[in-house]
């Protein structure tokens, strides 16, 4: 009897554990988008990039269990202006030969129920900064979207070369798609 009674209890606890544990997602390509906002000439140039692939740990209970580790193709950038995007592929902007992937690691993740903030590394031309911003978190069966937005100067991670014509703040919206695994 004594044996059931522990065998049940251990049952009880692993089913227990299991709900406290921060649940591993994917990204979806397809619903998310990383997008960007620059003045060029005093008119603001949109773009986004494609193809968001990582891995993304999240428990909105307990957010410093969470975690993004995630990457965008950096040759998947669209302003809708082919000769632009050709342009901005090139070793001055973004350098996509030798710099494939602009990626961001969280370091910490603070908050509860849908706000947060998270504090990272975002990695650009091979240039590391520390960024960190605040995001929603919205559920929706097995999937959650993530939105945030935050500001960088594109000089800083050596993008655009002194160009006085384009603005060194660069506007970033996320929105950021991810499916339970």
């Amino acid at each position: 009897m004594k044996g059931y009674k522990f065998l049940a209890a251990l049952l009880i606890a692993i089913f227990i554990c299991s709900f406290s544990y921060a649940q591993q997602y994917a990204p979806e390509a397809s619903g998310s988008k990383i997008g960007f906002g620059i003045k060029n000439l005093g008119v603001t140039v949109h773009g986004t990039f494609s193809g968001l692939e990582g891995e993304i740990t999240f428990d909105p209970n307990q957010s410093s269990k969470s975690s993004f580790n995630v990457h965008v193709d950096s040759k998947s950038i669209n302003t809708d202006n082919d000769m632009r995007d050709n342009h901005l592929r090139k070793e001055e902007f973004f350098n996509v030969e030798k710099y494939p992937h602009l990626t961001f690691v969280s370091e910490s993740i603070t908050g509860s129920g849908k706000s947060f903030n998270v504090k990272g590394k975002l990695t650009i031309k091979g240039v590391t900064k520390e960024v960190s911003f605040k995001f929603t978190a919205t559920p929706q069966g097995d999937i959650y979207t993530f939105k945030g937005s935050f500001e960088l100067n594109r000089r800083d991670f050596e993008v655009g070369g002194s160009s006085i014509t384009m603005s060194d703040k660069v506007n970033v919206e996320l929105i950021v798609v991810a499916k339970k695994k």
